[in-house]
């Protein structure tokens, strides 16, 4: 059996064994293969000691299959040991790459939906949910009583993609305006899920967060040397920067890094302006004097 064919069984495995229960078609449809496959995959496992059980259309890998036990403890975890997981990761500092590598093996080896149970509550919890189902369906959504700064509440059709760390937020494209934006899910309302497959597939992109929370495709180098009260500061405020941050002297650290606009960066430096030096750039300090002088009116 070649890899691709070992890894459909895994997959298989997996899908028969989770929380959610699924159809041959559906089986089928998730794993990109026909109907016939899975029949003869679910054939082999019967072959080799596992029992099956069809409940209504769907099927399942019963719990008193003689591996059972040993295969669902590998790849699945209870709600509550995904929730202390969950703790264990989240206990990592942001900068440490394996916190994003630990967060992505564990997505994969169990149902999306129980991880977003063990990080988001209430109704956020219901919403993430079903965005998940939509992007794993390949639908539209519609993001109903949105709560935008600029624009109040209202609805928003967007196909929704990809998700930020701990599905803080969500990478969609907006139909409407025909951008790729950021969505707070904790500013949607409802999530309603369409029947209409997703149109603009080729635009999804998944664009860069700076170390002051600002997203966007365009990248610009801003290098500042700070004190400690700006060092401290800023890694209270914004942890990330930590990546970027060398410590020059005793009470000297200087901070190279990429943003996606001035705006965050501008607001730091502005309100610390005795205890930080902008070292790079000179469009940067362009954007700084224009800032004070808007202020000065």
């Amino acid at each position: 059996m070649d890899q691709a064919k070992i890894e459909r069984v895994l997959r298989l495995m997996k899908l028969m064994t989770g929380t959610t229960s699924y159809t041959i078609d559906e089986l089928a449809e998730r794993l990109g293969i026909s109907s016939r496959s899975i029949y003869r995959y679910i054939d082999t496992f019967k072959e080799v000691g596992f029992v099956v059980h069809k409940q209504g259309d769907t099927v399942r890998l019963g719990k008193e299959s003689r591996y059972f036990k040993d295969i669902s403890q590998l790849i699945h975890f209870t709600d509550e040991e995904a929730h202390i997981v969950n703790q264990l990761i989240g206990a990592l500092d942001d900068t440490n790459l394996l916190k994003t590598n630990l967060r992505r093996k564990l997505s994969s080896v169990y149902n999306c939906t129980s991880m977003a149970n063990s990080v988001v509550k209430g109704r956020n919890a219901e919403n993430v949910n079903r965005l998940i189902e939509a992007i794993e369906e390949g639908r539209q959504v519609v993001l109903h009583d949105y709560l935008s700064a600029r624009t109040g509440r209202r609805d928003r059709l967007v196909e929704a993609y990809a998700f930020t760390t701990n599905y803080v937020q969500v990478w969609c494209y907006d139909v409407e305006d025909g951008q790729v934006k950021l969505f707070k899910t904790s500013r949607i309302g409802s999530v309603e899920v369409t029947d209409t497959e997703w149109c603009f597939a080729d635009r999804h992109a998944q664009g860069y967060i700076d170390i002051f929370r600002h997203h966007g495709f365009e990248r610009k180098r801003v290098v500042l040397r700070l004190g400690m009260l700006a060092h401290n500061l800023l890694l209270e405020e914004y942890p990330l920067a930590e990546r970027d941050l060398r410590q020059e002297g005793e009470a000297s650290w200087l901070l190279d890094t990429e943003v996606c606009n001035y705006a965050g960066a501008a607001r730091f430096v502005l309100g610390l302006a005795d205890d930080i030096e902008v070292v790079e750039s000179e469009e940067f300090r362009t954007y700084l004097r224009d800032k004070v002088a808007e202020l000065s009116f």
